[in-house]
């Protein structure tokens, strides 16, 4: 009998012929259940370990795998994955777009694992001219379109009246765009930028700490390597008593993960994680271009979310901090549903892209101000390499032959280009994500 089902919104005839390419079928952690998932059906539902044998084997005695899209006939199945892959391209092609504009890649910090330090940006500063070339490029391109503007670094609010006045022009031109605006800082300086901030359209600050004092003084610190925890606390309060939502973010590693619980204690203790305006994520420090970390500090993703599974359980105030995903875990144990199938994780060139101080156009975060990662310029005169562009925005799940015979692929949707172009020498190659590893903590913790 299956247990917990989620509801299906795709239910199929009682046909059953074969396994569906899209059954992913997972151990639950700690249990002898299995959790079985199908993202093109939109099912989900635990099981023993006689009924996995029954579903590998084909039987259907009850009709139930077949009637949550378990077991399917292939020629059904074709047209389920068409239709939701159009459901997809149209979706998609209705969301909000993420627009970063870099105003400078210099930083007051000298963190140890900064991935940009081998970067070699252009000397040439910020003008005014350069913002209004944004915002007249933005307005043309992407015309009709949901949007707004993260901007990101470097450090972009470095301390400085110069500073000052570029950031209150990009502020007063989001205002008069009617375009929200999104911050990417350290955090050092945010005291002194409450007033400007307060005069935009501000959809989140996103703050970096990496765990409680003496931990991200060991980390993230100025040149010289001064202190800056207490600067960026003082920050983080300043704004949620300004009205600003913080997004709070714990860059981890094998160093600093074990803190999480204590980081965790210190944010709940400081009020901060009851308020409507605090919100949290784990980045996890990874080599993305260049990485200033030894790779034995790094943690695979799987790695990962076992060690933040087990300190969960060792300290389960944690999930009032921070809840991992686990995959696709988190979003149907919130919603009692499966989200749209995945057939791309990667938005660049389609709801995001990043432009930068220089006029130049790149397709993401994880490509801008890299050297042969341009894909135009917006000033000072607006040039697009469409076929580099076309490609970005083609790569999904069908574009990359690994992907197609997947059977996680709609719950990974190919993962980052930039990543797979660096590992494999192109960008229609996959970024693995282990999904059945995530799915296996996230259905213990969840249900």
């Amino acid at each position: 009998m299956l247990r917990q089902s989620i509801d299906s919104s795709c239910r199929l005839p009682r046909l059953t012929i074969v396994l569906s390419r899209h059954t992913i079928v997972t151990p639950v952690a700690g249990s002898d259940e299995f959790f079985v998932v199908n993202p093109l059906h939109k099912s989900a539902d635990f099981i023993s370990a006689g009924e996995l044998e029954l579903l590998r084997s084909g039987q259907d005695p009850d009709g139930e795998f077949a009637s949550r899209g378990y077991l399917v006939a292939p020629e059904q199945e074709q047209k389920a994955f068409k239709y939701a892959y159009l459901d997809f391209i149209q979706q998609r092609e209705e969301d909000e777009v993420q627009l970063f504009f870099v105003p400078n890649y210099s930083c007051n910090f000298a963190c140890s694992y900064c991935y940009q330090e081998g970067y070699e940006p252009s000397q040439q500063a910020l003008s005014v001219d350069v913002i209004d070339a944004f915002f007249e490029y933005v307005k043309k391109e992407f015309a009709g379109r949901k949007k707004y503007i993260t901007v990101f670094g470097g450090e972009p609010l470095m301390p400085g009246e110069r500073q000052r006045m570029l950031i209150g022009r990009l502020i007063d031109r989001s205002v008069e765009a009617g375009l929200d605006l999104a911050f990417v800082t350290n955090g050092y300086t945010l005291t002194s930028y409450i007033h400007l901030l307060k005069q935009a359209r501000i959809r989140e600050i996103q703050v970096t700490l990496d765990g409680t004092e003496a931990v991200h003084d060991s980390r993230r610190y100025l040149h010289g390597k001064l202190p800056t925890f207490s600067k960026i606390v003082d920050g983080i309060d300043a704004c949620l008593a300004a009205g600003l939502q913080i997004n709070l973010r714990m860059v981890v590693d094998k160093d600093n993960i074990d803190n999480l619980a204590l980081l965790s204690k210190f944010a709940i203790d400081k009020g901060w994680t009851s308020s409507p305006l605090f919100k949290t994520q784990i980045g996890r420090n990874y080599e993305l271009h260049v990485c200033n970390s030894s790779p034995g500090r790094l943690f695979d993703r799987a790695t990962l979310y076992k060690h933040l599974y087990e300190l969960l359980i060792a300290h389960p105030y944690i999930a009032e901090f921070y809840k991992p995903a686990f995959s696709i875990a988190r979003y149907i144990a919130e919603n009692g549903a499966l989200p749209m199938p995945l057939f791309d994780s990667c938005p660049a060139c389609t709801t995001e892209w990043a432009f930068d101080y220089t006029g130049t156009i790149y397709s993401c975060t994880a490509t801008v101000g890299k050297q042969g990662e341009e894909l135009g310029t917006f000033y000072p005169a607006v040039t697009r390499k469409e076929a580099s562009i076309e490609e970005w925005q083609n790569r999904d799940i069908t574009t990359i032959e690994q992907c197609r015979s997947c059977e996680v692929a709609l719950a990974c949707g190919g993962g980052c280009a930039s990543v797979a172009k660096n590992k494999n020498g192109g960008i229609n190659t996959p970024d693995c994500r282990p999904v059945k590893e995530l799915l296996s903590f996230g259905a213990a913790w969840y249900f």
